[in-house]
């Protein structure tokens, strides 16, 4: 090889040794935290003998200009053996053998770099497999010569070898390419510069930052384009841009599509992952070789297949969306799901979800961190990223569901899972005592013999999986559930919640660890990355961002000042409407009078946003009987893309009408609909959470966490008006576009509001013309008594 290449020894063994099958069924597992518990114990073991046991040792070598390093879990000078540690849970017969062949290989490659490192002759190899259950420890051992390891260590290299001078010869051209890219429109929009130059800082410092951004400027261009250029100098293996919605990925791919177009020798390779559930060809399959065809035989195959898709990739013009993975992958009878987990590993742009970076098992993290990767992350409508991540770190029981497992469980289940019934009952039993019953507790932890009776349901579920895989059940789904319950118990602290609430009506009741902060589990994340950067037009304020996210003290922030002005938006503020639950019906006349008298006013397409459905139909009833001849429109409960895509095909250039839409829902953020598609929103909600005894536990729980005050914007008025901002933003799209935005509730017109508002608007108050006195009367002194906007 001309030009060095390093490898980390496990990625070089997952290229070489890996064989067979995908096989995905219950195998023996542990979780990371019994993993590392695991390693610890093994390690204490030895280091208590006071023979001079070295734990993590550290190894490294070179063959034709290949670098290996790694970290072997232990070395025992005295008998000569090195260790390789593996958890397991259940029964170790139940492994696949080409699980145990990955594993020698690994060891294999330790103890041929160790020979060479200490000049050792010989050395014992040992697989400890430690039980996670019962602490026991199951060693297999094979004695080997220095020179046969270093002979199976140079195999492994020759064939990673040619992939290693490819992907060093891509890199360089790649890095050469990005050098030398242009911006690739003819000029920078408004306010694209500054936010340019604030991502390609704080790549260049290794630092976070926030960037608030109006919509409508080009943030996706405007923040790929110069963490690519900062890649070179910065030594950047590979950028995630990470998006909350579907859309939101369409709209990155199109962007680097863009770029490319722009830079037709640029050797960039750009890949799309996504949900399993939303790529499997065979969801009525189990996932291992003797059950899906695309498994079997996966590890043979994938060299040719990674081969076909690396050519694609290479194109000027190609990027391996999920609709080229999957023709990749069954040109080869693969799985595309599996297949494009391998190819992160070969890419420099991956697309995806949140949870591909931030879950409690997130892939891209995991890759990072057993690569070595430097890594720079771009995270689109940041504002998702609070709500998303206390769903991460969440976890609930349904008692409905033990229930039905319960009868026709296996026999040798039903007494782990009786005494999980038992406890729950006992739970359900002290909540009920007394008069009147409660149904909402939130209790300091989740009581001990709970949490252990979950333990050894998933523990005995485990084993019976393992040798009994099943397909989609009752059984298996509370499985799932139940060991994502302990593991984030795992961590459980004042971040979080523990609550039991109770429906006396249908005899059930859940059991639910809620996150309120994800600050703790997303502050690693940060770390793990080079330079992370969230953007959104809805960043604000800072410090509630910071507080509930867990950015680093040296994070920058950036507010883009808007393009637009105030004469391309009229912003109205209707005073004497109160949208409160309290004054619905008092409030649908005044809305639909409103909304007629503008449509009358101009004619054209309007989004009508409301805090709920049912208010939604309320007003879209009253106003198709009041005006017959305006279009109406309406957002349904769980619509699918399809009618998602219907509901939007009615905004046209030429069309009128209202689409009725929930505010916070699929058509409040993330679609883009310019010029006369759509000219004006009605909001006629402050977008505050409900006011229900969940929502008053995270406002104390906040108020704990951030201080007097604090507890109450945290919980419900931030979140709220950046959902309000955001579906505003779908009115100005672009320097020609004109509309209204019409604010209907009286309290928009409170400072503490006003301030959160976009600086550029020029808010209006006007009163509505048909609310009648009484509803003004009630509007007043609401405004009055009622200082906390809820």
């Amino acid at each position: 090889m001309t030009s060095a290449y390093s490898v980390a020894v496990r990625a070089l063994c997952e290229f070489t040794a890996k064989a067979g099958d995908l096989d995905l069924r219950f195998t023996p597992s542990a979780t990371a935290i019994e993993g590392l518990a695991g390693h610890a114990i093994v390690a204490s073991r030895r280091a208590q003998r006071g023979d001079g046991y070295e734990a993590e040792v550290s190894v490294c070598g070179e063959f034709d200009g290949l670098t290996v390093r790694g970290r072997a879990d232990g070395y025992d000078a005295q008998r000569q053996r090195i260790e390789e540690v593996k958890t397991f849970r259940g029964d170790l017969d139940a492994m696949p053998a080409n699980h145990r062949a990955l594993h020698w290989a690994q060891v294999q490659v330790y103890g041929a770099l160790l020979c060479a490192q200490r000049g050792l002759a010989e050395v014992e190899l040992a697989l400890v497999y430690f039980d996670v259950a019962t602490q026991d420890e199951t060693v297999l051992t094979e004695r080997h010569s220095a020179a046969s390891l270093q002979q199976r260590f140079e195999e492994r290299c020759r064939r990673f070898r040619d992939w290693a001078m490819q992907e060093a010869a891509h890199r360089h051209a790649r890095d050469a390419g990005l050098g030398a890219l242009r911006f690739p429109h003819a000029d920078f929009r408004p306010g694209q510069r500054p936010l340019s130059e604030a991502v390609y800082k704080a790549a260049v410092a290794g630092r976070c930052l926030i960037a608030q951004a109006p919509t409508g400027i080009g943030k996706t261009v405007g923040t790929l384009f110069p963490l690519l250029k900062a890649c070179p100098a910065q030594a950047i293996d590979k950028v995630f841009f990470l998006t909350a919605k579907t859309p939101g990925r369409a709209l990155a791919l199109d962007a680097l599509s863009v770029i490319r177009a722009s830079a037709p020798t640029l050797p960039l390779r750009v890949i799309e992952l996504v949900a399993r559930e939303k790529s499997c060809e065979h969801p009525d399959k189990v996932c291992h070789g003797d059950s899906c065809p695309l498994a079997r035989g996966f590890y043979d195959r994938l060299e040719a297949a990674r081969a076909d898709a690396i050519a694609r990739l290479d194109h000027p013009e190609a990027a391996l969306d999920k609709t080229a993975l999957r023709t990749v992958a069954l040109a080869h009878q693969i799985c595309p799901y599996y297949l494009s987990q391998e190819l992160v590993r070969w890419s420099d742009v991956v697309v995806g979800d949140y949870n591909h970076w931030f879950d409690l098992n997130a892939l891209l993290h995991g890759l990072t961190l057993a690569h070595e990767w430097r890594v720079g992350v771009l995270v689109d409508e940041a504002h998702n990223l609070i709500e998303r991540g206390r769903q991460m770190y969440s976890a609930s029981l349904r008692h409905a569901d033990l229930r039905a497992v319960l009868p026709k469980a296996p026999a040798d289940l039903r007494p782990a899972l009786r005494r999980l019934d038992r406890c729950w009952l006992a739970i359900e039993d002290a909540q009920v005592d007394g008069e009147p019953a409660v149904p909402y507790r939130v209790y300091p932890n989740p009581r001990p013999d709970l949490i252990a009776a979950l333990q050894q349901v998933v523990s005995v579920v485990t084993d019976h999986l393992a040798e009994r895989p099943a397909l989609d059940s009752p059984l298996l789904r509370f499985y799932f559930d139940a060991l994502h319950f302990t593991r984030v118990h795992e961590d459980f602290g004042d971040h979080s919640l523990f609550d039991v609430t109770l429906d006396e009506a249908l005899g059930d009741s859940v059991l639910c660890l809620r996150n309120v902060v994800p600050a703790p589990f997303l502050k690693p994340r940060f770390a793990a990355s080079h330079t992370t950067t969230l953007f959104s037009a809805t960043l604000n304020p800072v410090d509630y961002v910071c507080d509930l996210l867990g950015l680093p003290a040296d994070t920058a922030y950036i507010d883009v000042e808007s393009p637009f002005d105030a004469d391309q938006l009229r912003v109205d503020v209707i005073d004497g409407v109160s949208t409160r639950y309290r004054h619905r019906a008092d409030s649908l006349s005044p809305i639909v009078d409103l909304m007629a008298a503008q449509f009358a006013d101009a004619p054209g397409n309007y989004l009508a946003f409301f805090s709920s459905f049912d208010y939604l139909r309320d007003v879209s009833t009253l106003l198709r009987e009041r005006h017959p001849s305006i279009p109406v429109w309406e957002q349904s409960r769980a619509m699918d893309e399809a009618a998602r895509a219907r509901f939007l095909a009615g905004f046209t250039p030429t069309s009128r009408g209202i689409g009725f839409a929930v505010l916070g829902g699929a058509f409040a953020e993330g679609i883009d609909l310019p010029g006369t598609r759509l000219i004006g929103a009605f909001i006629a909600t402050l977008g505050l959470p409900q006011l229900n005894p969940v929502n008053e536990q995270i406002k104390d729980r906040m108020e704990q966490m951030f201080g007097a005050g604090r507890g109450h914007d945290y919980a419900y008025l931030y979140p709220g008006l950046q959902k309000v901002v955001q579906a505003a933003g779908r009115v100005i799209r672009g320097p020609a576009d004109r509309g209204v935005v019409v604010l209907i509730d009286d309290r928009y017109r409170r400072p503490q509001v006003q301030r959160l508002l976009p600086t550029w608007w020029s808010p209006g108050v006007r009163r509505s013309a048909s609310a009648s006195a009484s509803a003004v009367a009630v509007a007043v002194a609401v405004a009055v008594a009622d200082e906390s906007l809820t």
